[in-house]
């Protein structure tokens, strides 16, 4: 097998004298190349299947396809902007043509992150690049450090989540121009945030993938939730495994974002002995050296391999989102049994080791599986998990798309975010989250009307095993997702922030950001794995205690349940310890009902006495200080550590 040459990249490339032209077709004899609507061009054909022409009468603007033998003609796999949608020309684009202003950014570090996923055409009412723009300066000041875009590779129709791309390198066209992206993450540099990626390798869309008329994109030898899988492995294998490669680099190189998240990474399927992702993610980092690159997984399986580091940096990947964190979360503040959900209900040591360990499931059998899951995750540092209690996973698969803020009492929904934002895992919100939004995030597609009615039908279909969608005529109260009002019931109404108690939710995330910023994250450089050790207390009940990079040690009590529990010690107010957050009334030996207490010590002794004694004023007393010599305290009695207020 002929083996890929490197200087042979995908898609049409500006030239001196005009425009390069290629097309990787070996299942095609023949291919010419259609400039504008009359100019046909024959392209050359070499041995390893790929087709070539540079041609003088193209330039950046020009709009192209390729005519296949049978005289169908397709976009270029690796189109840079498809104007007129998947089926439409693909245009010619000048990647040098955007001016940054931001050129020397080199990113931050990945214990700094504070993520912040969002959907471009959800995100605002303008449903564009330039359109989340405009939102930047709010995130900065909440205290977000990186945004994390949902797909955008080129989709049918005006609206998708964006999982049933097709043409991996043309931003869709619905939410602006490939300058109007860079301007987006231009901006972000400029406020010191970092901006992902969210890429989808696993599989393409039910429409618009003209790739296998030409190309062995598929292999029979795997089977995935969408058919055969992508070929990384069978005949032909080598340049299917360099177009993702390729993509992957093209999105950090070209347009500069600092990461990319890739989808359901057990969907892809490769016997090969260098696995794709391990390639693509040397690939990725050996591609910007000297930037600060991180990458992402969604990962069913938890696998802890992909997740190694060496002398404290990761191998592959950077970090895992950590779905075991928001089921035990979620589960424990809405009390929700369905589905997954059964396997964490009332299982606060599931919730306490996820919290301590990464994985709640590290090989045990999991009864909605039906199988074992997981691997030991313990050796592996908090940061290597990414932390939340929203995603567009967890808020859209739900029927009617509706957040956990609707549905879940308010103290309990308080409880698990004073949890995860302070955690030492990596925190992610998902957009509208930290106001409380009341808009709903259902799943959306836009698709002609035969898919269409397949995908209504299937969405309903889903359902049909949940109790509560037994009866068809409650299934047809699930809202349409190829409707054009379910796509705009999910945008956000940005009015809502300023207002009465979204205000009082934002205020509620700033303040606990603020104290991320300011407590955990400098102590997140050097964290270790092993660090952590958790004790249940109670039904809902337990302590968490983590060793920082710093080796101060940071303690989490929480009792997510609907009593008080007496005889536990929250901490916060003895020597050597100082709070950092704590909702708890009900004194030193009681945590009141749904109450978070955090608390660190190792930390100077001066330093820690001057803030205790800012939190518990008249518990203080200092007795006359000799050169170095300690303040002595007093044990403050139980009321004296006041809560910090919600």
């Amino acid at each position: 097998m002929l083996r890929y040459q490197p200087q042979k990249r995908f898609g049409a490339e500006p030239v001196d004298g005009g425009v390069h032209f290629r097309l990787w077709a070996p299942n095609q004899d023949e291919v010419s190349l259609v400039l504008g609507n009359s100019d046909v061009l024959p392209m050359s054909k070499s041995d390893d299947g790929w087709h070539d022409i540079v041609t003088a009468r193209a330039r950046a603007g020009s709009l192209y396809k390729f005519r296949l033998r049978d005289g169908l003609e397709v976009p270029d796999p690796a189109s840079r902007f498809q104007p007129a949608d998947v089926h439409g020309p693909s245009e010619v684009v000048d990647p040098h043509h955007y001016r940054w202003r931001q050129a020397a950014w080199m990113g931050r570090r990945w214990e700094e992150c504070v993520i912040y996923e969002l959907h471009v055409g959800a995100f605002t009412r303008q449903g564009s690049f330039r359109g989340a723009m405009d939102r930047l300066d709010y995130l900065a000041d909440l205290g977000i450090t990186a945004i994390e875009i949902m797909p955008i590779a080129d989709f049918p129709g005006n609206r998708n989540w964006g999982y049933d791309g097709v043409l991996p390198f043309a931003p869709d066209s619905s939410y602006g121009r490939p300058d109007d992206l860079k301007a987006l993450i231009d901006a972000a540099h400029a406020r010191n945030i970092m901006v992902f990626l969210d890429v989808v390798y696993n599989h393409f869309g039910p429409d618009g993938n003209y790739l296998p008329a030409y190309s062995p994109i598929f292999t029979e030898h795997h089977k995935t939730p969408w058919g055969s899988a992508v070929n990384f492995d069978a005949t032909g294998s080598d340049l299917v495994r360099e177009f993702v490669i390729q993509n992957a680099i093209y999105w950090i190189a070209e347009f500069r974002f600092d990461g990319l998240r890739l989808d359901a990474v057990h969907a892809i399927k490769d016997d090969s002995d260098n696995h794709i992702l391990d390639e693509l993610a040397s690939r990725v980092r050996g591609a910007a050296p000297r930037r600060h690159v991180h990458l992402l997984l969604e990962n069913e399986e938890n696998e802890a391999a992909p997740l190694e580091r060496l002398d404290g940096k990761p191998i592959y990947y950077t970090a895992q989102w950590n779905d075991d964190v928001h089921h035990a979360l979620h589960a424990a503040a809405s009390g929700d049994t369905s589905g997954y959900y059964i396997d964490y209900a009332g299982r606060t040591d599931r919730l306490a080791r996820a919290l301590a360990e990464g994985f709640a499931f590290q090989g045990e059998f999991m009864a909605y599986r039906g199988s074992p899951r997981g691997e030991s995750s313990r050796h592996l540092p908090p940061t290597a998990f990414v932390a939340f209690i929203q995603n567009h996973d967890q808020v859209g698969n739900r029927a009617f798309g509706d957040r956990i803020t609707s549905f879940a009492p308010r103290t309990a929904v308080r409880a698990i975010i004073s949890v995860y934002l302070l955690l030492p895992q990596i925190p992610m919100l998902f957009m509208g989250e930290e106001f409380a939004a009341s808009r709903p995030f259902p799943f959306f597609a836009h698709f002609e009307p035969e898919l269409a009615d397949a995908v209504r039908e299937g969405r309903r279909a889903e359902f049909a095993k949940f109790p509560e969608f037994r009866n068809p005529r409650q299934r047809e109260q699930i809202p349409d997702p190829t409707s054009e009002a379910t796509y705009q019931s999910a945008t956000l109404d940005w009015t809502e922030a300023a207002e009465g108690m979204h205000a009082e939710w934002a205020a509620l995330y700033r303040e606990l950001l603020t104290i991320r910023h300011r407590e955990i994250v400098p102590r997140l450089h050097n964290i270790s794995g092993n660090c952590a050790s958790y004790q249940l207390l109670g039904d809902g009940a337990f302590s968490v205690r983590w060793t920082m990079g710093d080796r101060a040690r940071l303690r989490l009590v929480a009792n997510l349940a609907s009593r008080e529990l007496a005889n536990i010690d929250p901490g916060g107010c003895d020597p050597g310890s100082r709070l950092l957050w704590s909702t708890n009334t009900a004194g030193i030996n009681a945590i009141d009902p749904w109450s978070v207490v955090w608390t660190i010590e190792g930390r100077g002794q001066r330093a820690l006495l001057n803030e205790r004694a800012e939190r518990c004023p008249d518990a203080s007393r200092r007795s006359r200080r000799n050169t170095g010599s300690p303040r002595t305290v007093r044990t403050p009695s139980a009321r004296q550590c006041r809560p910090i207020p919600l």
